[in-house]
């Protein structure tokens, strides 16, 4: 910024900094996918994985609000990571402006078609956990006069902190996943820990509030299922969710389990998953199987993992 003063110049060095993170690995599948480790403030343990998934007509950027996580969820490769710290605003704002910049959508166009089209808040970490700079950084990221991303462009997938599920509606006026996976409440404490904080009746509750609240363009709420052969892919699991969801404008998203290093289950056949989609599409619910996305580098979804035990080494 040469017009400004010099003075200011040295004062602006000395108290600022442009920081959005080091990429210090990236590594690129063979669907394009492309997954990065990317390090904050210069401190090794503080790294996380970013994804970029392109598709022909948007472009996804699935990025972490925490390093590592506290929950602990057993299909979760995240889970067998300990919680290191929140990721600030900047941290996470960061992650997009990495990927922005190396898809080619800076300097920005109101007429643009822009290649990182929309964000989730799928990767590591549990974003409600992490309110306060989840809220700041979607405030920075839709900002009119900044980024100025759609707010139905940006989506926080939740594990169930039911408390705080209706002011991703009434205050950030965004989309809503919710990392379900069964609808067997006494399954879903066994999986998901934190069912017992947050009982299953008390998520549905909270989900039913969000609908009040939330607009014509973030209303419909995304349950995620990830199909575990032998554990949640039976026939009654799919009439029990179902019955469930059924009163919710709803769109359920049948994950096939992408295997990790250590992992003990095992994704449910491709008949038995389509079976369980086709069943839950006859009950009148928008039901898809998502088509996993960079399974060979672990990018996919489940499979993400910053390690804290070496420091990493900076890309030249």
């Amino acid at each position: 910024m040469s017009n400004l003063p010099q003075s200011l110049q040295q004062q602006l060095e000395k108290g600022y900094s442009i920081d959005y993170g080091r990429v210090v690995d990236s590594q690129q599948s063979i669907d394009q996918t492309r997954k990065m480790l990317v390090q904050f403030n210069n401190d090794p343990r503080a790294a996380a994985e970013v994804v970029f998934i392109p598709e022909k007509h948007r472009g996804t950027l699935c990025v972490s609000s925490q390093v590592g996580c506290s929950l602990s969820c057993k299909f979760c490769h995240t889970g067998t990571q300990s919680l290191y710290r929140n990721l600030t605003a900047s941290e996470i704002v960061g992650q997009y402006m990495i990927a922005a910049w190396m898809e080619g959508d800076f300097p920005r166009k109101n007429a643009q078609q822009h290649r990182v089209s929309n964000i989730v808040f799928m990767g590591q970490g549990e974003p409600l956990y992490n309110f306060r700079n989840v809220s700041a950084a979607v405030g920075l990221l839709t900002d009119k006069e900044g980024i100025a991303m759609a707010p139905w462009r940006i989506t926080i997938s939740t594990s169930g902190v039911a408390p705080l599920i209706p002011r991703i509606a009434s205050e950030l006026r965004v989309g809503l996943a919710i990392s379900l996976h069964t609808a067997d409440t006494d399954l879903r404490s066994e999986i998901m820990p934190i069912n017992k904080t947050y009982p299953l009746s008390l998520l549905m509750s909270s989900c039913e509030e969000f609908v009040k609240l939330a607009g014509p363009q973030n209303q419909r709420i995304t349950f995620e299922y990830v199909m575990l052969q032998g554990v949640n892919d039976a026939d009654l699991d799919a009439v029990r969710l179902v019955k469930l969801i059924k009163d919710f404008p709803a769109h359920v998203n049948l994950i096939p389990f992408n295997p990790w290093p250590g992992s003990t289950y095992t994704s449910s056949s491709a008949a038995r998953v389509t079976a369980f989609c086709n069943y839950i599409r006859s009950q009148g619910i928008h039901a898809s199987i998502r088509t996993p996305r960079g399974e060979d580098i672990l990018a996919a979804c489940g499979q993400l993992k910053s390690s804290h035990d070496k420091p990493a080494e900076v890309l030249p």
